[in-house]
């Protein structure tokens, strides 16, 4: 049986983060077989009680992560923080800048006291005038005309998910690795800083450089200059919506003999892919009142064996019941402290073949306290005044 894919095995990562940018960058180094021991306050993560679309941000991110409660208000709590810290190889936060200096651990200090610790901050900003601005994932679309390309003109709108904070924290597990390779070289750590806006700012940088090369802001994606002549949504015999585009010539002739339209590959008006944008007006809707008149359980598989692009428009909760999804190793199940369990996708890549398993179970709010500390050589009254608890 082949060995699973750990290549951070044997490295502890100490996470003081709360919300999603932190955590995710956590959870991403976690299933990479890093040992993750994640501070929360006395009283738990106060992302724990969050409600609606709130409720999965913990459990989501903090997947396979040990919980350690400590009171850094407290010398004891501080003193605890620093013993794991001496003993960690990377240190995640995305506090305010001041916030952990007020807690006794300034990332400035820290790199003198533990030269070979990895500091990954995860902040709204980069330095620079902004960055003592509280930042939100929809703070940063607003900002970065994510918003502006995303809705249609005069109705700005963000994206459908916590994306800029998932990914941030994904450049932020990046960098670390990138810092690992080089402390093997040189047994030094480095601070590391990532931004949400500019996480966001490289998500637009796209449009930014169209702008950069012709001189035009291009319109929001909504009402975009079209490409191709067929990039659609279309609904079918039931009603149902799919998306369907046609960006080869092979594509565009193969619908056209699909949908019974082959008067359309001898129509002079459509002789080049230009012509075709340019009569999108009538074409289209012969093609929508075409697919309107299939069932696209019939003809999806058609137009997959045509190479021919095709989707239906779903929902998240769909995905529970995709066959792709489903398959073995696409979603990996998790046990909350409550007895409560969901599935949730792991690192969307595959080692050898295999698809990654790992996520882990979340643990209870300090639930890992006492066997965490306790091997740092701490008696159980050293644990109970670090944690706030009474002994």
């Amino acid at each position: 049986m082949e060995e699973a894919f750990s290549p951070l095995a044997g490295l502890r990562v100490i996470e003081m983060s709360h919300m999603i940018m932190g955590p995710s960058c956590g959870m991403f180094l976690g299933f990479l077989g890093a040992e993750v021991i994640k501070i929360e306050p006395p009283g738990g993560d106060k992302t724990r009680q969050l409600g609606g679309m709130g409720r999965p941000m913990f459990p989501l991110c903090n997947r396979g992560k040990r919980s350690v409660q400590l009171d850094l208000k407290s010398p004891a709590g501080r003193d605890a923080l620093h013993r794991l810290l001496r003993e960690a190889d990377i240190f995640v936060e995305n506090f305010r800048d001041g916030a952990l200096a007020a807690a006794g651990v300034d990332p400035a200090q820290l790199r003198q006291r533990y030269p070979h610790l990895i500091i990954a901050s995860c902040k709204g900003f980069l330095s620079g005038p902004y960055q003592q601005r509280t930042a939100l994932d929809e703070v940063v679309q607003m900002m970065t005309g994510l918003a502006y390309m995303t809705g249609p003109k005069g109705r700005p709108l963000r994206v459908g998910s916590s994306a800029n904070d998932i990914m941030g924290g994904l450049f932020a597990a990046f960098s670390v690795l990138a810092a690992l390779l080089e402390r093997g070289q040189t047994g030094q750590g480095r601070a590391l800083r990532t931004g949400l806006f500019e996480n966001c700012l490289l998500l637009v940088a796209q449009h930014m450089v169209q702008y950069e090369l012709e001189g035009e802001n291009p319109p929001p994606m909504p009402e975009r200059e079209f490409s191709w002549p067929i990039y659609d949504i279309f609904t079918d015999v039931h009603g149902k919506p799919y998306f369907i585009g046609a960006v080869t010539e092979g594509h565009w002739a193969a619908i056209c003999l699909e949908l019974d339209l082959s008067v359309l590959l001898h129509d002079p008006r459509l002789a080049t892919r230009m012509d075709r944008i340019a009569a999108r007006h009538w074409t289209i809707p012969l093609v929508a009142r075409k697919i309107a008149q299939f069932d696209m359980a019939a003809l999806g598989p058609r137009l997959e064996s045509l190479g021919i692009p095709f989707a239906p428009v779903a929902k998240p909760c769909e995905m529970y019941a995709d066959p792709h999804v489903t398959r073995p190793g696409g979603l990996v199940r998790s046990q909350c402290a409550d007895g409560s369990s969901f599935r949730a996708p792991t690192l969307p890549f595959e080692v050898d073949g295999r698809p990654l398993d790992a996520a882990g179970d979340v643990a209870a709010p300090g639930q890992d306290t006492q066997a965490v500390l306790s091997a740092l050589g701490l008696s159980t009254e050293d644990i109970a005044r670090a944690s706030g608890c009474s002994a």
